[in-house]
């Protein structure tokens, strides 16, 4: 199985999209994780960067809008189809809302489902605060509603939620490990999404643990004779990066810590 590492467009927003696709193909990485833009000269050029570099992409859709569902999944098809024209490896989904209905929710699982059947192209719904996949003790009822419910794993957002290392939460874990097809690696902790520094050794407990999930997604996705497997880093910038109190300086260098994270990954898969 091969493993890509990608790095995200997020908190590089502001920078010429064909300058960072250097800078990240410089840095080592295998390719990017980043939503498409409706502009079609912006489209075109993260895909034609994308191909000068010889980077891989996974699409990621978060831009579905509305706050009531028939508005929310009319715009849930629009994205899967703009991401779908970039042909990415797969599409990293924000998909539902926390205070939709499971019978809601699991509509938009079956639109997703419907919609790879058509094109070929998986959608992993992200484990995302606010989202349908938002909680340990939620996720449940979606992973026993539909067997081809596959997750783009952010714990991340689960340690925050629930305020712990998920120590009490193994059952949704281990079932979580068995539908992961792409990991967003953040490492967060019992107060946030996003610890301060994963380089601190005043960390190292929430970075183990975290790479026990992992190393366990990694094997299984092994086992099961995967072709490809995708990890982004995803360590993100203010404000979920911390910032120095009055001044608001990052405590850390997000393109650095992202590095940090890669090189850990590469090494050890």
């Amino acid at each position: 199985m091969t493993i890509r590492i990608l790095s995200p467009v997020w908190g590089h927003e502001n920078w010429p999209i064909n300058d960072f696709l250097k800078k990240v193909k410089e840095a080592g990485y295998d390719g990017v994780d980043t939503w498409l833009s409706d502009d079609p000269q912006e489209k075109k050029a993260l895909l034609d960067g994308l191909q000068q570099y010889e980077l891989v992409l996974v699409a990621h859709q978060h831009q579905a809008h509305g706050h009531d569902f028939e508005a929310f999944k009319t715009s849930f098809r629009h994205y899967l189809q703009i991401c779908a024209e970039a042909q990415p490896i797969l599409i990293n989904s924000h998909t539902g809302r926390d205070y939709f209905s499971v019978e809601q929710n699991l509509a938009l699982i079956d639109i997703a489902q419907e919609f790879s059947e058509q094109t070929g192209i998986i959608v992993a719904h992200e484990t995302h605060r606010g989202r349908l996949g938002s909680a340990p003790f939620t996720i449940t009822d979606y992973f026993e509603a539909r067997e081809n419910f596959l997750i783009t794993a952010d714990l991340s957002h689960w340690t925050c939620v629930s305020e712990s290392m998920l120590e009490n939460f193994q059952p949704a874990v281990e079932e979580a490990i068995k539908r992961t097809r792409h990991i967003h690696a953040r490492v967060g902790y019992e107060q946030g999404p996003q610890v301060p520094d994963p380089r601190a050794a005043e960390w190292n407990y929430a970075l183990n643990r975290f790479f026990t999930w992992w190393d366990a997604m990694v094997a299984h996705n092994r086992q099961l004779g995967r072709e490809v497997f995708t990890i982004t880093t995803e360590f993100g910038p203010p404000p979920y990066m911390q910032t120095m109190p009055y001044t608001q300086q990052p405590l850390a260098d997000q393109f650095e810590v992202n590095n940090f994270m890669k090189n850990i990954l590469k090494t050890r898969y």
